[in-house]
């Protein structure tokens, strides 16, 4: 289906209020399992009264309409709980992961200013109200159907980008959406049954689990990203749906290649998005769910325009992330010049005409150029209009003249079967300028000849790191994400080496 397609689903599904949404499938299917999580599950019925008990909790704390409350909760049942508690209210979620550092969250706190923050201590930050995790309002707190209040922005989640300096990207539109669009646009049914793996407080995986929830899917959550524990969810529930991201797949795939079986014959749709995904790792993917089940998705959270493929055309456009779906997307140069088929330069968005800025930014303003924006991706597109990700302006690392993608270093050092996770970043040479310095998470053992070795054979000369320095933990999040910034100044400061 495409985007005009969609917009004559959109003509003739009337949309609804989130909250509507929800209290109709309570009425209509009050036993039916809403969502499974590590400690239990919960009905139709049950997520309604008790998210109606903590909307009037979220009052009695102050909260208004249009106010952010702030969700730091893990994937589970409580965050969805509090996530349409506070849409009963009429305030804008805004998820943060419940990782977080004090100091990082006041950054995000005096951005934002939200009424309330759940999931969080009470008195780590003062004058800020707060509902700890596990909280259960008492039961003398009414659980009864609210006024209906339609929220002003459905979501506002956070970014740090490769900066680490914190914006709030708060969506556009209401709490109002059509079912049949959601359908449509994520490839489900009410019927399906949604894993949901990748942490909440990022874009995709809450965008892809509420639209779900809204359908009548059943949510199986998981807390915490488990390779092994996935593919035992996907066999034990029959997981039918699911968004992953490259590094998930990763650490999945490394399971079945080593001989780690499991059923994956239920799933009827998986969808990746988030990072690049290196060619080796997708094409394995699509030989186990074969080429009409594998499906890709980018556009960034703030979804200006989205790009969308298929496996069957990935496999005629090998690393392609698809054709514009919604929206338009150009390659420019440095002057701001459409650049040729096969030429790198920076992709810029545009939305679909009438539909307007989908979001806007808290803390941070748009680099727009002539009614296009970009979110700071380089890129290429084929002789068909078939886009391809090189990497993001800023984590280019400029090596005696040469532009090098950290992306294509990470992807081939992951091939190697001891390598659980890389990140490459460039470091000051008085020589090159620059010069490519991997961390690598890998089996006890690995030696950086090893590794030296083995991108010989995989890279030109001049990508291959001139140092490789072991990490004995992840290196990226369960959303498959990096600080990449930070990371370099950890080794700048590790190395002792003046920037």
């Amino acid at each position: 289906m495409d985007a005009s397609e969609l917009a004559k689903v959109a003509a003739t599904s009337p949309a609804e209020p989130f909250v509507r949404t929800m209290t109709r499938l309570a009425v209509n299917s009050p036993g039916s399992v809403a969502i499974v999580d590590e400690d239990g599950s919960i009905t139709r019925h049950e997520l309604e009264l008790r998210s109606n008990r903590m909307a009037r909790l979220f009052l009695q704390r102050g909260v208004e309409f249009n106010d952010y409350v702030a969700i730091a909760l893990p994937n589970g049942i409580d965050f969805f709980v509090a996530f349409f508690a506070a849409l009963k209210v009429g305030a804008v979620p805004m998820p943060l992961s419940y990782r977080l550092p004090a100091a990082e969250r006041q950054a995000i706190i005096d951005l934002a200013a939200p009424a309330l923050l759940v999931g969080v201590p009470d008195g780590e930050h003062v004058g800020c109200a707060t509902v700890p995790a596990g909280y259960r309002p008492e039961t003398s707190i009414s659980d009864g159907p609210l006024p209906e209040v339609v929220s002003p922005s459905w979501k506002a989640p956070t970014s740090g980008g490769s900066t680490g300096r914190p914006k709030i990207i708060r969506a556009a539109s209401p709490a109002v959406g059509s079912v049949a669009v959601n359908e449509a646009m994520y490839r489900f049914t009410g019927n399906d049954v949604q894993a949901v793996v990748a942490p909440l407080y990022h874009n995709s995986s809450l965008a892809m689990s509420v639209a779900g929830l809204l359908s009548g899917q059943r949510l199986v959550v998981m807390n915490k990203f488990d390779a092994a524990k996935t593919l035992e969810q996907i066999e034990r529930h029959r997981i039918t749906w699911l968004m992953l991201v490259p590094t998930m797949m990763h650490r999945m795939y490394r399971l079945i290649g080593a001989g780690d079986a499991h059923d994956l014959s239920s799933i009827r749709v998986l969808w990746h998005a988030a990072s690049k995904c290196p060619e080796w790792l997708k094409e394995g993917w699509i030989r186990l769910l074969g080429p009409d089940r594998v499906l890709e998705l980018y556009g960034g959270t703030e979804s200006v325009a989205l790009t969308v493929i298929t496996g069957r055309e990935w496999l005629e456009h090998r690393g392609s992330v698809g054709r514009p779906w919604l929206g338009d997307m150009k390659v420019l140069d440095a002057d701001g010049r459409e650049l040729a088929a096969c030429e790198v330069g920076e992709i810029y968005m545009k939305g679909p005409e009438g539909f307007g800025i989908g979001y806007e930014y808290v803390g941070a303003e748009p680099r727009m150029l002539n009614g296009w924006q970009t979110l700071g991706d380089l890129g290429w597109k084929d002789e068909d209009g078939y886009l391809y990700i090189s990497d993001r302006r800023v984590d280019m690392v400029v090596s005696g003249g040469a532009n090098i993608y950290p992306a294509e270093v990470e992807n081939a050092l992951d091939q190697h079967p001891k390598v659980l996770s890389s990140v490459v970043v460039g470091l000051p040479d008085g020589d090159l300028v620059q010069r490519v310095h991997a961390l690598v998470q890998a089996e006890a053992g690995t030696t950086a000849e090893e590794l030296l070795d083995f991108l010989a054979t995989r890279l030109v000369r001049y990508k291959i790191p001139r140092s490789i320095e072991f990490i004995d933990q992840p290196l990226r999040d369960d959303a498959g994400k990096v600080r990449r910034s930070q990371m370099r100044d950890e080794a700048l400061e590790r190395l002792k080496i003046r920037d």
